[in-house]
C-alpha cells in the first residue's frame, strides 16, 4: 500500500425476512470453513482478511448480522469503499444461495460516512 490514508467505510442493511436467524447461522457455518466467525442464533460477526484470495485492501473487513422478528440486519465495515462495495455483493449472494425460497432477497443499503 503507498502512503495514503485509507477512509473507513460502512454500510448498513435492514433485510425483511422471517427466518433471520437461520440464514444467520448457515452462513456463518459455511464461512467459518475458511474465515474466522463468530455466531449465536441471534447475532454473528466475519471477519474478512485484508489479503482474503489475493486481495490487498488495507485492512480486515467485518460483517455482523443481526436477526430480529422481522428483518436480518447486516452491517459491513470495511477499510475502503472498493472493499465495501465488494463484500455488499458476496453477503447479498451468499444470503440468497440459503435463502432461495425468497431470493432475491431485499437489501436497500445505507452507507455512513
Amino acid at each position: 500500500m503507498s502512503g495514503s490514508a485509507s477512509i473507513p467505510a460502512t454500510s448498513k442493511a435492514a433485510v425483511p425476512t422471517k427466518k433471520g436467524s437461520r440464514y444467520l447461522q448457515q452462513l456463518c457455518k459455511h464461512w467459518s470453513h475458511n474465515l474466522a466467525v463468530e455466531f449465536t442464533p441471534e447475532r454473528g460477526t466475519v471477519t474478512f482478511p485484508r489479503d482474503a484470495r489475493g486481495a490487498d485492501w488495507p485492512d480486515d473487513a467485518v460483517v455482523t448480522m443481526v436477526a430480529g422478528a422481522e428483518t436480518l440486519d447486516c452491517q459491513i465495515d470495511a477499510s475502503v469503499a472498493e472493499q465495501l462495495e465488494g463484500l455488499k455483493g458476496v453477503l447479498a449472494r451468499h444470503l440468497d444461495r440459503f435463502a432461495f425460497r425468497e431470493a432475491p432477497l431485499a437489501f436497500d443499503w445505507k452507507d455512513e460516512a
